[in-house]
């Protein structure tokens, strides 16, 4: 209803619009493609100046409602004829605002550079890209639902011009047609409706159509790209591109099932994005695919002289309104996309996305140059918001100037070729290797010069002497240490020796055992009267002095209750003693080893912590 509501004003508003110029329309054709979510409508207008004035504009009209999709309009034409036909020749196009116009249109000036004279024509080809001109409805389906959308035209060429012959052609994805408004001269072949001929139109003619038709093809919508291109002069191009990516149809509602999904994937899922196809530069390399969580593997590539092709899958297929994001990157060789003219270098590579089947809501291009580019320019094909900011980069003195390009409804058609030109120093890239060469040169002089230069403090200073008399009594307290390890060690022996008399009965054997043992103690006891005395005569071994004399007396006593007990077991074997009698002899000896042996250890432990 407020459709047909809006309609009827803007009909009434079309009827007290007067005509702008003798310009006639002889002959319009348009052909709309609804093959996939964008539109694209082709119009092939015939223009006669049946006036006497020079005219050197030609005005589009395109309703508000219809304006605010439209993403990308050219207007070119093709001299000549059959054999004889030239190249096409690009006419400039901007946004008017004629007086005495309603404001339910939206008007576009396409300038004629030679003018057209008193009757004279011109062929004009016309190409209109419209973004999120299709709506789904129902807006919400189920995972076995066909995506259905709805399109709303004008069966009439809308033009401030008289129309002479017009006719329409719309191209649909398929031959199921839910509905379509059906007028005089409507023919459908198959999935193709034409309207048509229709002749002597006044201007500003106007029809309404609805085409309501399925459309299963994937909706992905960028809703933000950004894309960086850093240039290195040293022969690689890095590209990295985010998306973030969400399904612009039908939302889905209700429950949804990998196992029928993946038993008929174009019934229970027919809309949803299985894959998409990047196309990519014949001599990429480096290519990665990833997201947030890590590197994703369901991708393939395959590529020949020509050009490069990456299918790209998404973790899990998305269906209307599921979101994603990712980030893919490649590396181009710079002789491909790097030039010279006039004394300034430019890089020309091209500026939309290379998913041909993503548009995107807003498209950031970030083009890194090296670090000292100056008198920086940027020539593109369309109008762009340009902006310049700086990347700090490894090796960077005062980083790298970034060129900023935005731009918003972005389609296929945008991606064109761009230039940037800066100036750059060729011995500026002579700056990165110096810094490195000067780096390690510095590191090497600062090793030398510590190897050979005494940084120690003066051998005259206290703390240094101090230093110098607790080292000499860490060293004595250690071989304390290890003399009364090696005591320990000869109490073992003894130990083994009483082993062996009780299994063989050899007493001799003992005895010559206890003998050379007993020699070795002494000899130790010798070496630890100088490292006691030298203990004794220094002041940094107050602390730790009284431990080390407690743990030679211990030992000492130790020692002594080892060669009593040794004694007495070898007297009771020559007096023939049973061996209960023998223990129980030693019974109380052995007790008290046990308990010196324990104290040893500890005391050895403490010193070790001091």
């Amino acid at each position: 209803m407020g459709f047909r509501f809006d309609l009827l004003l803007f009909t009434i508003a079309l009827l007290s619009v007067p005509v702008l110029s003798d310009l006639i329309l002889s002959r319009v054709d348009r052909r709309i493609d609804l093959t996939s979510q964008v539109v694209r409508i082709t119009s092939t207008l015939k223009v006669e100046n049946a006036g006497s004035d020079l005219v050197s504009e030609v005005l589009l009209a395109f309703p508000d409602s219809q304006a605010k999709h439209l993403a990308y309009l050219s207007a070119s034409s093709t001299e000549g004829k059959g054999k004889a036909k030239g190249s096409a020749v690009s006419f400039p196009v901007e946004i008017v605002h004629p007086k005495g116009m309603p404001p339910a249109l939206t008007f576009y000036s396409v300038s004629l550079p030679k003018g057209l004279g008193k009757g004279d024509s011109l062929t004009l080809d016309v190409l209109a890209v419209f973004k999120g001109a299709l709506q789904p409805f129902p807006e919400k389906i189920t995972q076995a639902d066909i995506q259905l959308v709805v399109f709303y035209e004008t069966a009439y060429y809308l033009s401030p011009y008289v129309v002479k012959v017009q006719s329409l052609s719309v191209k649909l994805p398929d031959a199921r047609i839910e509905s379509f408004t059906k007028i005089e001269n409507t023919k459908i072949h198959g999935s193709e409706i034409k309207y048509g001929p229709y002749e002597n139109l006044p201007p500003f003619s106007y029809s309404p159509i609805v085409v309501h038709f399925e459309a299963n093809q994937p909706f992905a919508i960028a809703q933000e790209l950004v894309r960086e291109i850093e240039i290195s002069h040293w022969g690689n191009v890095q590209v990295t591109e985010h998306y973030n990516l969400v399904h612009g149809g039908a939302e889905s509602k209700g429950e949804f099932s990998r196992l029928d999904f993946q038993a008929r994937p174009h019934v229970r899922g027919a809309s949803a994005i299985r894959h998409l196809v990047a196309k990519l530069p014949p001599r990429v390399h480096s290519i990665y695919y990833r997201d947030e969580i890590g590197n994703i593997s369901t991708s393939n590539l395959w590529g020949d002289h020509k050009k490069t092709e990456m299918v790209i899958e998404p973790r899990y297929p998305m269906f209307g309104g599921w979101r994603t994001a990712f980030t893919i990157g490649y590396s181009l060789p710079l002789q491909d996309f790097l030039f010279q003219s006039e004394g300034k270098r430019y890089v020309n590579i091209s500026f939309g996305s290379p998913v041909n089947e993503v548009v995107i809501d807003t498209l950031i291009v970030k083009v890194v140059l090296p670090e000292g580019s100056t008198d920086i320019s940027v020539s593109a094909p369309f109008s762009v918001k340009q902006g310049q900011e700086t990347k700090v980069s490894h090796l960077d003195l005062v980083g790298r100037p970034v060129v900023v390009l935005e731009k918003t409804n972005v389609v296929p058609e945008h991606n064109q070729h761009f230039q940037v030109y800066y100036k750059f120093s060729s011995l500026s890239m002579l700056m990165e290797p110096l810094m490195l060469i000067s780096g390690f040169f510095f590191i090497f002089v600062a090793c030398i010069v510590y190897m050979h230069v005494d940084l120690s403090i003066s051998k005259s200073s206290p703390s240094y002497l101090a230093k110098l008399q607790w080292d000499e009594v860490q060293a004595a307290v250690q071989q304390v240490r290890n003399i009364i390890n090696r005591c320990l060690m000869i109490h073992d022996k003894l130990e083994a020796s009483l082993r062996d008399l009780s299994r063989t009965g050899d007493v001799q054997a003992c005895k010559s055992a206890r003998k050379a043992l007993d020699g070795l103690l002494k000899d130790l006891s010798k070496d630890l009267k100088p490292l006691l005395a030298s203990l004794q005569s220094s002041q940094q071994a107050v602390q730790i002095l009284p431990k080390v004399e407690e743990l030679v007396g211990k030992e000492r006593d130790l020692q002594e209750r080892m060669m009593a007990k040794h004694s007495a077991v070898v007297d009771s074997y020559e007096k023939k003693s049973s061996g209960r009698e023998i223990e129980n002899r030693v019974a109380l000896q052995q007790q008290k080893i046990t308990a010196l042996r324990q104290e040893v250890d500890d005391l050895l432990d403490l010193i070790d912590e001091i």
